[in-house]
């Protein structure tokens, strides 16, 4: 329905057959008792598609009697890199809407490898006496975020709980053993435990060393659920200086935008009162959703959500026009 490597089945189903209808079941409603897995029925005739040509798209509960269903014409299917947002989308109009990408780049949080060798409280950099020179703040799981503005201590350090701190150290292991014993120790553990060995730290130089990820002041988590009235994506407010690891995704500031926010002090929370402001729907139907209901965002998928209620919450404060020299 979505992924890349779908198109070509995406191009059989609108280009060599005449495509009539698909159901897509609810995620959290299991169609196999030993698969967790996303279910749909796709329905077509062996014969051209006629000029004209709308595909029925429905979505939850039984075939014959869906919660929701609607026509989408062929044409809009075949410029449709995302099928799962039909049919809760019903407007096929092309618009011409600046999106999140034009405004941020946009990153996944720092893979380490092993998060729970290289992510340690303070109770862990006190007993392995880890010099602080080797530590970044970096944010913990978004479970524990009681809020979505994260506030800073004066030093840098987010204000939440726990504080937890990343592992990134570019010395060679042998000035480490000499001068910080107990940190060796503490990387020849990880060399027992393999994670020095795992694909991500082997291919570092050196392994205990990390990826540049430099505080975003705008995160996105990655995924969730939907539960309890709960959307599963949430817009955090990072005012710390802390960096995030692979369950979030980094928005950076970019061209005019990242301009406008040296010039304008107040405008990072207009911002994010706009960002928060985006549609839960948008955000779902935009990222994927996999068996039993949990809902992911790519870095890509992310950069083509709309974004007019950014531009209009920093509309008669800055201008920015929509070039394309300033959004490349």
């Amino acid at each position: 329905m979505d992924v890349n490597y779908g198109a070509t089945l995406r191009t059989y189903l609108t280009e060599r057959v005449m495509l009539l209808h698909i159901h897509r079941f609810c995620p959290t409603d299991v169609q196999f008792t030993d698969a967790l897995v996303s279910s749909s029925v796709v329905v077509f005739r062996k014969s051209p598609p006629p000029a004209g040509h709308k595909v029925r798209f429905s979505f939850a509960g039984a075939i014959e009697s869906p919660t929701t269903a609607a026509l989408v014409p062929l044409e809009v299917l075949r410029h449709s890199r995302k099928w799962t947002q039909f049919p809760a989308r019903t407007d096929f109009e092309s618009t011409d809407e600046p999106t999140l990408g034009e405004l941020f780049f946009i990153k996944r949080g720092l893979a380490t490898g092993s998060n729970s060798f290289f992510i340690l409280n303070g109770e862990q950099v006190s007993d392995w006496k880890i010099p602080r020179q080797f530590l970044k703040p970096i944010l913990p799981s978004p479970r524990y975020l009681t809020t979505d503005i994260i506030e800073a201590h004066p030093n840098g350090d987010p204000d939440v709980t726990p504080r937890v701190y990343l592992l990134d150290c570019g010395e060679p292991e042998e000035k480490i053993e000499t001068r910080w014993p107990r940190f060796y120790e503490y990387l020849q553990k990880g060399r027992e435990e393999h994670v020095a060995a795992s694909y991500l730290a082997s291919h570092r130089a050196p392994w205990y060393s990390q990826e540049q990820r430099p505080p975003a002041p705008f995160l996105c988590t990655y995924m969730g659920r939907t539960r309890n009235g709960k959307h599963p994506f949430r817009f955090l407010w990072n005012r710390s200086q802390a960096t995030a690891h692979n369950v979030y995704l980094m928005l950076y500031p970019k061209g005019p935008l990242q301009a406008a926010l040296k010039d304008h002090l107040d405008l990072d929370e207009q911002i994010f009162k706009a960002l928060q402001r985006i549609a839960p729907s948008q955000l779902i139907s935009g990222g994927r959703v996999y068996g039993g209901g949990l809902h992911k965002l790519e870095p890509k998928e992310l950069a083509q959500i709309p974004a007019r209620a950014v531009l209009e919450s920093i509309d008669g404060q800055v201008r920015i026009e929509r070039q394309e020299k300033l959004f490349a």
